[in-house]
């Protein structure tokens, strides 16, 4: 058998994956997300509710070219499941998240797992298998998130700690990940039927196998789930996903070279263990810490009304503004302030002239014909005395229970 006959192989495994009812279950959780976000977003900025299955229409396509590439990276480095405590990594991480949401990751469940097995021989697991799992999946999660991490962020007004109101991106995503992964089996009857692999594969070296070249690499459909939250303070959606992006595959692609390492000597073993937890803790304060420190890039500017963002099917949509346009005037008449602009409108006919500076800084000027009964459809940043619509942190679920 051929290197073009296993792609197939993995091709027909990944259409298994997709015929699988939790993939279509997950479908479901990942709609329902993005419902409730179209909800809060109409509630919290009184505006129209943006169609919620076109943001899951597009996170399913991108989830199944995520998991295409994710299936080939895990039967490259040849990751068997077998031997990855899967049965104590689900349960794990949703403890986890009680404590805090965003420890709903493998990174941290699984670090755990690994550092538990190393110091205490329970849960008997294949340290290395697991790490390569989680930077195997983590390096999908940013490719996806380079993609279309920036897409459909809510717009908010958030309080610094340092007490100012200002603009921010609440940024969500979730995606449905059909994988193909592998378990590696001692079925040497079966091993004349296989296929002829070259001598530097697999990748991670399995443990308690005998013989590897007695061994079978038997493929699984499987069906995960993955999500991205983040907060552009500092920064326009696109960018703040793609530095994002950049820094989950540089600490993805430091975790696969542990579990290399991992798999040929027992000495990579604990650094893998301890570096994927808190690795990943790190990228997430240093991303906050650049966005809550960094100069805020939806503040008032003097001399103009800086757009946060545009409501579905607005005018203002249509005619192009978006984040980060700042409005200077409307027929001939300045804007500084939501007030000006109202007054503005309120005085103009069905003819508009509006000039603004666009997201890059460019000075535009734009005649359109406006309809004085529809509203401009622009959410504008936050003035002095508006009140925050959200607060920093999210806290623990355990400790709001408690209180109630």
């Amino acid at each position: 058998m051929s290197w073009l006959s296993l792609v197939s192989l993995v091709l027909l495994t990944l259409l298994r994956a997709l015929a699988n009812p939790f993939f279509w279950l997950v479908m479901l959780l990942v709609a329902a997300q993005h419902f409730r976000l179209a909800r809060t977003k109409s509630r919290l900025l009184g505006v129209p509710t943006e169609p919620f299955w076109l943001p899951t229409l597009y996170s399913a396509l991108l989830g199944i070219v995520g998991g295409l590439v994710g299936s080939v990276l895990l039967v490259l480095l040849g990751v068997s499941l077998s031997n990855t405590g899967l049965a104590y990594l689900w349960p794990l991480a949703i403890l986890l998240m009680l404590i805090s949401p965003h420890l709903l990751c493998f990174s941290y469940a699984g670090g755990l797992l690994a550092l538990s097995s190393l110091l205490f021989g329970f849960p008997r697991l294949e340290v290395a298998q697991l790490v390569a799992l989680v930077g195997a999946l983590h390096l999908v999660e940013s490719l996806l998130i380079l993609l279309s991490g920036h897409l459909g962020g809510m717009p908010v007004y958030l309080r610094l700690p340092r007490g100012e109101v200002v603009g921010a991106f609440n940024l969500q995503r979730f995606w449905p990940i059909p994988l193909v992964a592998g378990a590696l089996l001692e079925l040497p009857e079966l091993v004349p039927y296989g296929v002829a692999m070259p001598d530097w594969w697999p990748l991670i070296r399995p443990e308690g196998i005998a013989s590897p070249d007695q061994a079978v690499y038997v493929l699984l459909p499987v069906v995960a789930a993955l999500g991205y939250g983040d907060i552009a303070v500092s920064s326009l959606p696109r960018g703040k996903s793609r530095r994002s992006a950049l820094i989950l595959c540089g600490y993805s692609l430091a975790v696969l070279v542990l579990a290399v390492a991992a798999s040929r000597s027992p000495f990579w073993a604990f650094p893998a263990a301890v570096f994927t937890p808190l690795g990943h803790e790190l990228t997430i304060v240093l991303g906050r810490r650049a966005e809550m420190l960094g100069r805020p890039r939806f503040a008032p500017r003097p001399g103009g009304v800086m757009v946060l963002d545009t409501v579905w099917g607005s005018q203002a949509r249509r005619w192009g503004l978006e984040a980060g346009s700042v409005l200077r005037g409307v027929n001939g008449r300045p804007v500084s302030s939501r007030a000006d602009l109202a007054a503005a409108l309120a005085v103009s006919g069905p003819y508009l002239e509006l000039e603004y500076t666009d997201a890059r800084g460019k000075w535009q000027r734009l005649h359109v014909r406006g309809d004085a009964r529809r509203p401009l459809g622009i959410i504008p940043v936050p003035e002095p005395g508006d009140p925050p619509l959200v607060e920093w942190g999210t806290g623990s679920l355990l400790r709001r229970l408690f209180r109630k």
